[in-house]
């Protein structure tokens, strides 16, 4: 595998992080993660370092035993996407037109 970008390995061990400290606020055993989110013990170790070689479902599955998936499913909705929404509002059209009415076909 190459090596990851900076900002991405930080993002995942502060996710990974962020996961463990969810956990540990719920008063979460491992044990009781590993059984709903049918993973492994070493998986969910691996989660909560970051591992960018963990499969986004494991990481998905932690999330929904935590009660957190719907933020996942959020990650990237437009509304959270202030770039893409500029992007799009600057290709925008200036005016709009109204089609052009057909001439009826002559014979009939």
């Amino acid at each position: 595998m190459r090596t990851l970008p900076i900002p991405v390995a930080r993002a995942l061990r502060k996710l990974g992080h962020d996961i463990k400290d969810a956990r540990r606020r719920r008063r979460l055993p491992m044990a009781v993660v590993i059984q709903r989110a049918s993973i492994s013990e070493p998986t969910l170790i691996r989660i909560e370092r970051g591992d960018p070689k963990v499969g986004i479902a494991s990481y998905a599955m932690v999330l929904f035993v935590l009660g957190m998936v719907d933020r996942l499913a959020d990650l990237v909705d437009p509304k959270n996407d202030p770039v893409g929404l500029q992007l799009e509002e600057e290709n925008l059209p200036q005016r709009i037109r109204t089609a052009k009415k057909q001439k009826p076909a002559k014979g009939k």
